[in-house]
């Protein structure tokens, strides 16, 4: 027993022997053709080389036995992969090479631990990215060397070219394989902002139980809110924000019959809504701030209106004006105006068109009015300041069938949506003479083609009563909209949004289902 003890004790001091597969001088090992890293070397081994090794990956704690390592190298391995913590327990490395091998992927935290390294090569591999971060700790570096990859130079690399210019390592020129934007420029000359990485969403955040044909959202005092026309339920549905629940709630309500537009208008400090109903007459309301209700205070000449659809709302020098779009065979389009007691006609336009859609926009300056009809192209009114009345000025060419126009604005040039049902819908831009086209979209049962603007993001939203709906994003560099989202939504019939705390709020109008309410939300690629 004595003599187990004493060969067991005399083992413990015997130096490790060279690995097989390797070769060892006084402070150097070189090992090849191994099929896993070995854990007893001599322990006077300074310098570690692996070449043509038969490993997949060097696995976290590989070195945790060779503390003394001050140089590692593996050249022409066949593993592709470097675990985390794969280098742990090395304090006194200097230099690392991993080169020549083939190596795509390595973890965020493969090179933890490594204070002291120097010298770091990860020179022709098969690398496309780099985890970010992954020289975290790393502050003693001089040199790395990342040459012979196919560096995909997207938002996933812009950490390292934010590093590039603040290390105090120095790097060989690399180049970018990708993406065409980027491609065989030198990633050493790329600069942060060379990369558009904060893309923006549109996320489910609230759905509210009733149906909606309309939507609006307005201020009033310091406060927003948000209205929905309901006509089956014949309410204008008003919200606020809730800042303790972070959510939409329930605010006022106007009752009446068959409501399809709740337009909200604030003239010198008192909030009106004009309600349009297709039955009973459309009304307009004052909110009484004392009694702390909304309270009619004007019935809208039934004999003009009669079958309501839109209403827009508009300031001209100075003075307040609304215009009902009507829809039925009978009745006119009208354009009232305050008179500092009530609103009363001040001009019908063309009768007897069936208008479905009323836009109010400004071009060179000039107010304009486009009225889309069923029964013939979109018509575009000016203001004539002498006659303080809108006359008719031209109309727009090759678009009959169209439902709406709504207009938009791209570094001061003006472009407007036109929504058809079925057929082409189309974005056209005004040239200065007339409105020409410039990108199509397919339309199937959509009712709605509506422009949104929120902060320097510009989306168009385009409705089915068939499919899911179609979020388009501005494309500045090609002056057109681009594919963005997709957002499940039944019969949507109109989208505004609001913004409150911070945060930006889409509004979805839904003629067969539950109305949404959507976040903004910013998403930054390089994080």
């Amino acid at each position: 027993t004595l003599g187990a003890v004493l060969s067991f004790s005399l083992s413990l001091l015997r130096p490790a022997r060279c690995p097989s597969g390797c070769t060892c001088t006084k402070d150097n090992a070189l090992c090849e053709n191994v099929r896993s890293v070995p854990h007893t070397f001599p322990s006077d081994v300074v310098s570690l080389s692996f070449v043509k090794s038969g490993f997949n990956e060097i696995v976290g704690g590989s070195f945790v036995h060779t503390p003394a390592l001050q140089l590692l190298l593996f050249t022409a391995n066949s593993f592709d992969l470097i675990d985390e913590d794969a280098f742990l327990g090395l304090p006194h490395l200097e230099y690392l090479f991993i080169e020549n091998n083939k190596i795509a992927s390595i973890s965020p935290y493969a090179f933890r631990g490594l204070k002291g390294l120097i010298h770091l090569s990860l020179a022709y591999n098969n690398l496309e990215t780099l985890p970010k971060d992954v020289f975290k700790g790393m502050e003693a570096l001089t040199k790395v060397d990342l040459r012979g990859n196919n560096l995909i130079c997207d938002c996933k690399l812009k950490w390292l070219v934010e590093w590039m210019h603040h290390t105090n390592a120095t790097l060989d020129q690399i180049f970018c394989s990708g993406p065409p934007a980027h491609q065989g420029k030198k990633v050493n000359d790329l600069l942060p902002q060379s990369f558009d990485c904060i893309i923006a969403e549109f996320a489910s955040y609230q759905s509210l139980k009733f149906e909606s044909i309309s939507v609006g959202a307005f201020t009033f005092g310091e406060d927003q809110y948000v209205v929905f026309a309901q006509p089956f339920a014949g309410t204008c549905s008003f919200l606020e924000w809730d800042h303790v629940e972070m959510t939409f709630r329930t605010y006022d309500t106007i009752e009446g019959t068959s409501t399809v537009v709740c337009k909200p208008m604030v003239i010198d400090n008192h909030l009106f809504v004009i309600v349009a109903q297709l039955f009973g007459g459309s009304h307009i309301y004052k909110r009484d701030t004392s009694a702390n209700k909304f309270i009619k205070i004007q019935d809208i000449d039934i004999l003009k209106i009669r079958k309501p659809n839109d209403i827009e709302t508009f300031m001209i020098d100075g003075e307040s004006f609304f215009v009902i779009a009507d829809s039925s065979k009978a009745g006119s389009t009208t354009v009232y105006k305050w008179n500092g007691n009530g609103f009363y006609s001040h001009q019908s336009l063309h009768p007897w068109f069936r208008d479905t859609d009323v836009e109010y926009l400004e071009i060179s300056g000039k107010p304009h009015l486009i009225l889309s009809s069923s029964s013939q192209r979109p018509v575009v009114y000016q203001w004539n300041r002498g006659h303080k009345l809108f006359e008719r000025r031209t109309d727009i060419p090759e678009m009959e069938d169209v439902f709406s126009v709504k207009h938009f604005r791209v570094k001061g040039e003006l472009f407007i949506c036109l929504t058809r049902f079925i057929g082409d819908s189309k974005v056209m831009r005004w040239d200065g003479a007339m409105f020409k086209e410039v990108q199509t979209f397919p339309s199937r049962g959509s009712m709605v083609f509506q422009p949104v603007s929120i902060g320097n993001w510009q989306y168009a939203i385009l409705g089915s009563d068939y499919s899911l709906t179609q979020v388009y994003q501005w494309d500045t560099e090609r002056g057109q909209f681009v594919p963005s989202q997709e957002l499940n939504i039944q019969a949507p019939r109109a989208f505004s949004f609001v913004s409150i705390d911070d945060r930006v709020f889409l509004l979805a109008s839904s003629f067969k289902g539950k109305t949404q309410i959507y976040e903004h939300l910013m998403i930054d690629l390089s994080t």
